[in-house]
């Protein structure tokens, strides 16, 4: 409603300015401003698909924005030892640039978001459909840009008003407590959830787009980084059962992985980061949101993160031994081995011959005799994900940002996994748990799960934990922000356990890249190194960069910054981290 106000008061007062003046005062149409720009439902639909294009740079979800959380967790290991180092150590220095690089492009969708939310009005239960709409989106990707800025930063500043930019105080304002941060990422998932429309009820319109699924699940998400598991679960329960509209669980899991309109916006996504499919984007690279081009490539880089040196990749990127050998320890009903690792970790296996596109690497028929490692100096597992290594369409890959599969950051197998978890953290262990478990592993075709195996809530935390989640999403966005919420940098035996799964081989020599390696190795063995080995206290999180607090006095350093142990923080909120079990016993 408010929309159409402001169009006939801008209209009023431009009649009125032309004939109470003299002079003829001239407006250049292509030269918008705040003033001119923002006043119809069309206008703010131009605003949300920057705001979506906001999400799709380096800084987001292109490249480092994704690979920094990989990083911080135990799936993948820096096999270049350059690129994104200190962040695979957990040791990065406020004085490296790269920090400031997820800062930037999560308050430009902020900036956005806000813009949009000035011009919708104060009563949301008034709005017409399409502005729902509108606001619904701004206020899924301002949770969205503070959900990453928490879960990077721990405290940034909050700006969730426009207006705030019209004043020095506003534009440099003081950081906010963790805690009143996430109440920001709840109150806009939560918000959401009114507005928008399921993916049922928004038909094309919902591909592509923040549905009220999509909303509800990361809104799941953000309670459960703060221990609200009962309140996490009735939502999840809720998407279980088809109120924010239809999910389910693909029968091939790697058409979660694969671009093109048969496989991208599928039935299992609530929500991924939309690019165009190879062969279909232009040639400018837009790696920040200053050197915008119409001409732009419109894809992703972390194909060229992962890709092997030997396909023309950058070989910055490996999956850690502790996944590989994770994988190979169960085998499905029919004795073969997980399909998912198949997806995941580009190995020859013999159980590959006539699976898939069979053992390829890029076109490249792989042999028993032959290994393919990610760094030409340093080995490495190649991650196979939000790659072309296995779905046989091109030869080598295009590096920069040329890669086309839409990142998937939410599917329903994490609801469910997330649903057990909950479940799991309010009663149990239980058999409801338990199925909601079963049906992820029956996808991969992996026996059930029983209960009597589970004889406490511990026990059955550590399947979830160091299991389940690691052999589905392996090497995928989120391992950083699970490790954080279920306090493993603040216990001693998980810290342990961390630097044991983080333990990797640096060599090139081909016929080592799959054996098992050993913590207890490192220091003894030259090769081995653990990258949990280098944390220092506090950098969990990335530090706030130091030319930003250079040029903002009121903002502090975070934990990083000041290598502070968040252990104190974690305790005092009654939270308690589970012991490590031994799911042999």
């Amino acid at each position: 409603m408010k929309l159409y106000k402001l169009s006939f008061a801008l209209l009023l007062g431009l009649g009125t300015l032309t004939s109470c003046s003299d002079k003829l005062e001239l407006i250049n149409p292509n030269q918008q401003t705040t003033g001119t720009f923002g006043t119809t439902a069309a206008d703010l639909e131009e605003c949300v698909i920057a705001a979506y294009n906001h999400i799709r740079m380096e800084g987001s979800y292109a490249r480092v924005g994704y690979g920094y959380d990989i990083c911080r967790g135990d799936e993948v290991w820096n096999s270049s030892q350059v690129w994104y180092l200190p962040f695979d150590d957990l040791n990065a220095p406020a004085t490296e640039e790269m920090t400031e690089w997820v800062w930037r492009e999560w308050y430009y969708t902020i900036n956005v978001c806000n813009f949009i939310l000035s011009r919708c009005g104060q009563d949301p239960a008034e709005y017409p459909d399409n502005l729902k709409r509108i606001a619904g989106q701004a206020h899924f990707l301002r949770g969205l840009s503070y959900y990453n800025l928490a879960g990077y930063y721990q405290n940034p500043p909050l700006i969730s008003d426009y207006n705030e930019y019209s004043t020095l105080e506003g534009l440099y304002k003081a950081n906010n407590t963790y805690d009143e941060v996430w109440d920001q990422v709840e109150s806009d998932f939560s918000v959401a959830m009114t507005l928008l429309p399921s993916r049922n009820e928004g038909g094309e319109w919902a591909k592509g787009r923040a549905t009220n699924g999509a909303a509800a699940g990361y809104y799941a998400r953000a309670l459960m980084q703060r221990h609200k598991y009962s309140e996490a679960l009735t939502v999840l329960e809720a998407i279980i059962n088809g109120q924010y509209g239809t999910y389910k669980l693909m029968a091939n899991y790697g058409d979660n992985f694969r671009e093109g309109a048969a496989y991208e916006n599928n039935d299992e996504s609530l929500f991924e980061v939309q690019f165009m499919d190879y062969g279909t984007q232009g040639t400018d690279e837009e790696w920040t949101p200053v050197n915008t081009s119409s001409n732009a490539t419109q894809a992703h880089a972390i194909e060229s993160n992962f890709c092997p040196g030997d396909f023309s990749g950058w070989a910055d990127l490996s999956a850690s031994p502790w996944l590989y050998q994770l994988f190979k320890a169960e085998r499905t009903t029919d004795g073969k081995l997980d399909p998912r690792l198949y997806w995941t970790i580009c190995t020859y296996e013999a159980d590959w011959e006539g699976f898939e596109n069979g053992n390829v690497c890029y076109k490249k028929t792989m042999t028993p005799a032959e290994n393919i490692i990610t760094n030409n100096i340093n080995g490495g597992l190649p991650i196979a994900k939000w790659t072309n290594m296995r779905t046989n369409l091109y030869e080598t890959v295009v590096t920069g940002l040329h890669c086309g599969i839409n990142l998937r950051m939410m599917r329903y197998a994490d609801v469910l996994l997330r649903a057990a978890e909950c479940e799991n953290e309010v009663n149990g262990p239980t058999q409801r748990a338990i199925n909601w478990i079963n049906q992820v592993r029956k996808r991969a075709q992996l026996a059930d799960l029983q209960l009597s195996d589970f004889n406490s809530k511990d026990k059955l935390f550590e399947q979830i934990a160091n299991v389940e989640r690691p052999k589905e999403f392996g090497c995928e966005f989120g391992r950083g922000f699970d490790l954080i919420r279920w306090g493993f940098f603040y216990s001693a035996d998980r810290m342990q356990q961390l630097k044991e799964h983080g333990t990797f081989r640096r060599s090139a020599d081909k016929t080592l890249v799959k054996e098992p390696v050993s913590y207890s190795q490192v220091g003894v063995d030259s090769e081995l190194k653990s990258s949990y080995d280098s944390f220092v206290p506090g950098h969990e999180f990335l530090p706030i960069y130091q030319g930003l607090l250079n040029s903002n006095i009121n903002l502090k350093g975070n934990s990083a910054n000041n290598n502070a142990d968040n252990a104190t923080y974690f305790s005092e909120k009654g939270w308690t981290v589970h012991p490590v079990v031994n799911l042999g016993n």
